[in-house]
This record gives structure tokens, C-alpha cells and sequence, in this order.
């Protein structure tokens, strides 16, 4: 079952477009990856599937309903990003004990267990929260408030690589146990890449693929070694990223739509065929610069 169902879906601020002509199906009760260097249009994106901002043109459907200042849906959705607003004059523990009235899945249990494993003082006020804790604890208020679509906006600011760790882990215990329809967003996929199921990359406000993390992992290979053959055994191939090394070696990432006899070739003429991690392949994808850093300096 589709849960968010977009077609066609536009959004424009005068004259930028910041998504453009957007289709796609998420599943119910699945992890998705939003994937999209920053700039790319994934926050905004994502506030028109919460309900938060209005399309300028094409279909967006939630649980087969517009979202857009929905109330029946915004009791079911919850968008966790860094600017989340909770009201000023109450404490982090009792913000937990206000969100319980409004979120009806609210698991209070979970949310004190977690509270006290990241070591809140109960006292403190949300704004005056280093921006790792802040981020930490809307964390927990993701989690905890169980929706049936539950929206994390790159989640992990601030937070240090420990907390980061825990939190991936708890979402996926959390999901595990209690299934719903969860989207990551993220500029990097290295740290979320074992819990995803599914991916969404856009580019420039625009879809660039949606496809399984399985077939992510097997969409690109890498190609290394002398310059010369690489560049011969590319020739008619579509290539995703080139890199010129000292002593005349090159890399290349190439779609991997090759049959055995190419790759066979390949190992003939002695070069190196790698694997290519996904969030290095959504790097390639989605950048606009050719080679790395390195090429700066090196064409002097």
C-alpha cells in the first residue's frame, strides 16, 4: 500500500524552482532514504508531505488525503528537523508530557527511558539546549510519538558520533517493533545505509532515481588502472565519475549494466573492478564537478 503518492508534484518562490515536476510512491511501513546534496529541494519536499507548505502545482496525496493543513493528518505525522518550536515557558520533561496529549500512539515509556540514557537535566528549557541536545531530544519526541508517518529532516546536527550511533540504532529497534512509514533525510547516506530499504535521490528539485538500497549497492561499479586502457575499455559506456591519478592511473565509476563478457574483458587488459559504497555513488550523482578536490590544485 502507497502511502504518499506524488505526481507531477512543483514547487516554486517567485522564480526559483525548488522542486520540479516530482513522481513518486512511498511505501506504508518502510524506511526511506530522502538523499540530495544540500540545496536539492528534500526540506521542502518534505514540508509539503507534513502539510506545512502548499504546492504550487502537480498531486500530492497522504493516506489518499491532500496534507496541506490537514488536521486529521497532522496528528498522524510528525516533522523532527532543527527548528522544531515547543512553547518557551515549559521544561524538557514537561514538553514529554505535553506531546502525549496531542500524539495518540505517545509512548511516555520509551520517551523517559531515552530521556534519561542521554542524560537530560529535566529542568532545562528546549531553547537553551546546546545544538546537539536539541537535536537529540526532538530525536526522542520523533521516536516516541509513534505517527504512522514519522519525518526526520537531518536529524543527527550537532549531535557527536556516539549519540549519532544510538540514534540510528533506536530508530531501528523502535521500527522494528512498532512498523510505520519513516523518511530519512540526508545529504550522506554513509551512517543510515543498513537501515534503509529504499532510496529517493533528487537533484536540483528533481527526481534523479528511486530504487531499492539492494539495487543501489549493484548500480555502479568502479573501474581502476592504467589511463590509457581505462579510457579505451570506457569507450561508448556511460560513466558516473573520473579521476586522474599520479602515475598516469585513473578511476572511473561506470553504470553496471555490463554483461560478463565486458567484465571478463575488463580483468584481461589488468584493471581493477571495485564495488561502489552508495553514499560515494550518490556523491558522484549528484555533484555537479568532475574528479575531486585534488584536480584544483593538480591542473595548477
Amino acid at each position: 500500500m502507497n502511502v504518499i503518492e506524488c505526481n507531477q508534484l512543483s514547487k516554486a518562490y517567485g522564480k526559483f524552482d525548488a522542486l520540479n515536476l516530482l513522481s513518486f510512491r512511498i511505501e506504508e511501513n518502510k524506511i526511506t532514504g530522502l538523499i540530495g546534496r544540500n540545496g536539492a529541494g528534500k526540506t521542502t519536499l518534505l514540508k509539503i508531505i507534513a502539510g506545512y507548505l502548499k504546492k504550487s502545482s502537480g498531486e500530492l496525496r497522504v493516506f489518499s488525503e491532500d496534507p496541506f493543513n490537514n488536521l486529521k493528518l497532522s496528528a498522524n505525522t510528525i516533522f523532527v528537523d532543527d527548528d522544531m518550536n515547543f512553547p518557551p515557558a515549559l521544561t524538557i520533561r514537561q514538553l514529554l508530557q505535553a506531546a502525549g496529549t496531542f500524539y495518540q500512539n505517545w509512548d511516555m515509556d520509551l520517551a523517559l527511558r531515552l530521556f534519561d540514557y542521554f542524560e537530560f537535566n529535566p529542568n532545562q528549557k528546549h531553547d537553551n539546549l546546546s545544538k546537539g541536545k536539541r537535536s537529540t531530544f526532538n530525536m526522542i519526541v520523533g521516536l516516541a510519538a509513534r505517527c504512522p508517518i514519522t519525518i526526520f529532516d537531518e536529524p543527527t546536527t550537532g549531535m557527536d558520533a556516539a549519540v549519532r550511533k544510538d540514534f540510528y540504532r533506536a530508530l531501528l529497534k523502535d521500527y522494528l517493533a512498532h512498523p510505520r512509514t519513516i523518511i530519512l533525510s540526508s545529504h550522506l547516506l554513509n551512517e543510515m545505509v543498513e537501515i534503509l530499504e529504499d532510496i529517493l535521490l533528487i537533484k536540483n528539485g528533481e527526481k534523479y532515481f528511486q530504487m531499492s538500497i539492494a539495487d543501489v549497492k549493484e548500480f555502479a561499479i568502479g573501474i581502476s588502472g592504467q589511463k590509457q586502457i581505462v579510457n579505451e575499455w570506457i569507450t561508448g559506456k556511460e560513466i558516473l565519475y573520473k579521476k586522474s591519478y599520479t602515475l598516469g592511473n585513473t578511476y572511473v565509476v561506470v553504470r553496471n549494466d555490463l554483461s560478463e563478457a565486458e567484465l571478463e574483458s575488463a580483468k584481461r587488459k589488468g584493471l581493477e573492478i571495485s564495488p561502489v559504497a552508495a553514499d560515494d555513488l550518490c556523491i558522484y550523482l549528484t555533484g555537479d564537478t568532475k574528479g575531486g578536490i585534488d584536480d584544483v590544485f593538480d591542473r595548477g
